[in-house]
């Protein structure tokens, strides 16, 4: 525990009461050093509230102190008895606050028998000291005596907000923001802009907004998969909008007055498929349909870029502005006149220098009006702009090797950070992206692990949730998805490693969201979780556990992205989670399916040969349309024992099918094979099991 601990030792045997654990429990983010007191403190009459900050500081403390939930009545002096009394003081006022990296956050927080004490050396200290007392008081009119020194782990703790596939209110934002700051996150990413429509207004290019903006069908799914078509604003049927200059400043206030940020993002130069649908002379070909990209050999586009930028920075004040920068194709750069010759004036040997060359040009610009970019990790592809922070979201690798650089790194890394996949068994959830990532696998994420190099982890900013909503039309959807995983993204931000325990911090959260849920928010339902495949809790024993397998299709069989335990992965014993990237599932692509013989070693008397396949649509997942089954007592005479066919149709909701073959025969070599359907896409299969 921190030296703050040992300084109080005798006060810290009183840490094991129940007095104690009412305390802790009662509060997330956890504490990393809370210490329990005898007695308590009766807040059913109210307090008197004193603040000692900066002026200009003062009201919105004041706002937030009237949010804790007690009555209080403002004083012009520090009140003696049944009191509030917040201040901002130096450090060596906080006993135990050296022990912290960074206490620009942290505060010190006393509770006793007459009243309350809040310290910290920052009014932002202040507020999450209030947000403290906050969740304290949700227990009743008495309070535990305790003293709390406290501090976030990491200065980022954000979530980002997708209002480009469906756009979100204002309104619905700032209930958002107000359950994010209740929980001590300092970020809102907004994603503003990307293919499916443009979100924030331009005056200096309007067709964004009364064009780019709006679009037929309602759904992502049916517009991307149609004919991806924007109209007119006001025409029958447009479904979208945009946030008005005076919308989004409304918001940027909101959040300050809560002590967060917000920090845009305006896509370039992939998932631009709006702008160019407004504005073709910006593409490669000059053609509207289906291009994503924008012409970086084209002046224009950087014309069009700044002027955007200039507009986005008078709204928005934080030092970050997200460029995006992930997932550009970049095929059209390659047969553009106008990419190759600026490719060949600056000197540029690949396409990823030719969008290096555009991220760093961009950075430069907005460098001179004193502001910094952050991209995803494929801006580190030809050469890292020089200043540019890094969101790490394909892995953790490009987080690690722009931290070796010495860049600063978001870790945002898509097995843990992804909470657009289903958090609950998938054929019981709404339609989403795919895979499975509940509760538990957010909250065990480490963005700086002690195996990390103190050279390395000194640039690792925080942690960022992200929320895509391509699946997830309304509001309730989203919030159902947002928490409470929102919650463990918190946590991880702000406790100590040392200080988590999933199992103590479920229990807050269940209630958590049934707070929420009271307050008219749509959280999961935490308490009837269903949990993970049941196939997957324990290996099983079959007569094929750990067998030999041959695989008869050329090259490399199955994808090196899913290629789970490689040869062994079919026989291991074990069975796939409710996601195929789990590395259980054996994911094959390509024309022929699946094609193996499992040796068995010698003759064996089978009953049972089986396997189980899944589909998840929207990422190409599909289930084989036959499966041919064969034994062989040689390796040389065959004899076919099963033919399944299965008609395989689009669906939204995910599913799992065993398809295998029952009876009596004897074997040495078995072989199983599974064709893929006209749908293409992957096979996954986890387990041949024989029995």
């Amino acid at each position: 525990m921190r030296k703050f601990l040992s300084l109080l030792l005798g006060a810290a045997v009183m840490a094991i009461t129940s007095t104690y654990a009412q305390t802790e429990c009662s509060i997330t983010p956890k504490p990393n050093a809370t210490i329990a007191s005898e007695g308590s403190l009766d807040i059913s009459r109210g307090l008197s509230l004193y603040i000692d900050a900066p002026k200009d500081e003062v009201s919105r403390l004041e706002c937030a102190a009237s949010e804790v939930g007690v009555e209080l009545r403002r004083v012009k002096r520090p009140a003696k008895r049944a009191y509030l009394n917040l201040a901002v003081v130096e450090m060596s006022e906080i006993k135990g606050a050296e022990e912290y990296k960074s206490f620009d956050e942290g505060y010190l927080l006393n509770i006793g028998a007459e009243g309350v004490d809040i310290k910290a050396t920052t009014a932002a200290g202040l507020y999450y000291g209030l947000q403290t007392l906050r969740q304290m008081c949700y227990a009743g009119s008495t309070i535990a005596a305790c003293q709390i020194c406290d501090a976030p782990r990491f200065e980022y703790r954000g979530i980002l907000i997708d209002v480009s596939r469906h756009y979100r209110s204002v309104e619905f934002l700032k209930r958002q923001i107000d359950a994010m700051a209740e929980l001590k996150m300092n970020r809102l990413h907004l994603h503003l802009t990307d293919a499916a429509g443009w979100r924030i207004e331009v005056e200096s290019y309007p067709r964004l907004c009364n064009y780019a903006a709006w679009r037929t069908p309602a759904t992502w799914k049916g517009w991307w998969y149609g004919d991806r078509a924007f109209v007119e604003q006001g025409s029958e049927g447009a479904y979208g909008g945009y946030l008005t200059k005076a919308e989004a400043r409304e918001l940027v206030a909101y959040a300050a007055d809560r002590y967060m940020t917000i920090i845009p993002e305006i896509e370039m130069p992939g998932h631009s498929d709006e702008v160019i649908a407004a504005y073709p002379e910006l593409g490669c070909t000059q053609r509207p349909e289906r291009q994503g990209d924008l012409c970086i050999g084209k002046e224009a586009t950087f014309e069009m870029m700044q002027a955007i930028l200039d507009e986005i920075i008078e709204i928005f004040p934080s030092e970050y502005i997200h460029i995006g920068g992930d997932e550009a194709s970049k095929s059209s750069w390659r047969e553009c006149e106008d990419c190759k010759r600026r490719m060949q004036e600056e000197g540029l040997e690949s396409v990823d220098e030719l969008q290096s060359y555009m991220i760093h040009r961009i950075e430069k610009y907005l460098n001179a009006r004193g502001r910094q970019i952050i991209g995803w990790d494929e801006i580190l592809e030809g050469g890292l702009a020089p200043n540019a922070t890094v969101m790490s979201w394909r892995g953790e690798e490009g987080g690690l090797a722009a931290a070796a650089a010495g860049h600063n790194v978001v870790m945002s890394p898509h097995a843990y950070c992804y909470i657009d996949a289903p958090q609950d068994a998938p054929p019981t959830q709404p339609e989403a992206i795919g895979g499975y990532l509940p509760l538990e696998k957010v909250y065990s994420y480490d963005p700086a692990p002690q195996s990390m190099a103190e050279s390395v982890s000194k640039y690792i900013l925080g942690v960022q949730g992200n929320l895509w909503a391509e699946f997830i039309p309304t509001d309730e959807h989203y919030e159902m998805m947002l928490w409470p995983r929102a919650i463990a993204i918190a946590e991880i931000g702000w406790s100590e490693l040392k200080e988590r325990d999933y199992s103590e911090f479920r229990s807050r959260a269940v209630d958590i969201v049934e707070r929420m849920a009271r307050r008219g928010y749509a959280p999961f339902d935490l308490r009837n979780e269903i949990g993970n495949r049941p196939e997957s809790l324990k290996p099983i024993e079959h007569k094929a556990l750990g067998k030999s397998v041959e695989y008869l299709l050329p090259s490399r069989y199955y994808g090196p992205q899913y290629a789970a335990a490689g040869d062994a992965t079919l026989t291991d014993g074990l069975r796939g989670t409710w996601t195929y990237a789990d590395g259980r599932w054996q994911g094959f692509l390509g024309r022929g399916g699946v094609d193996v013989i499992i040796d068995m070693g010698e003759v064996t008397h089978v009953e049972s040969i089986a396997a189980d396949f899944m589909q998840y649509c929207g990422p190409g997942v599909f289930m084989p349309c036959l499966v041919e089954i064969a034994v062989s007592e040689d390796g040389e005479s065959w004899t076919k024992i099963a033919d399944i066919e299965h008609e395989v149709v689009v669906e939204d909701v995910p599913s799992f099918k065993n398809f295998g073959w029952h009876g009596s025969t004897n074997a040495r070599y078995i072989r199983y094979k599974a064709h893929r359907s006209k749908f293409s896409g992957f096979l996954f299969v986890d387990e041949i099991v024989v029995m």
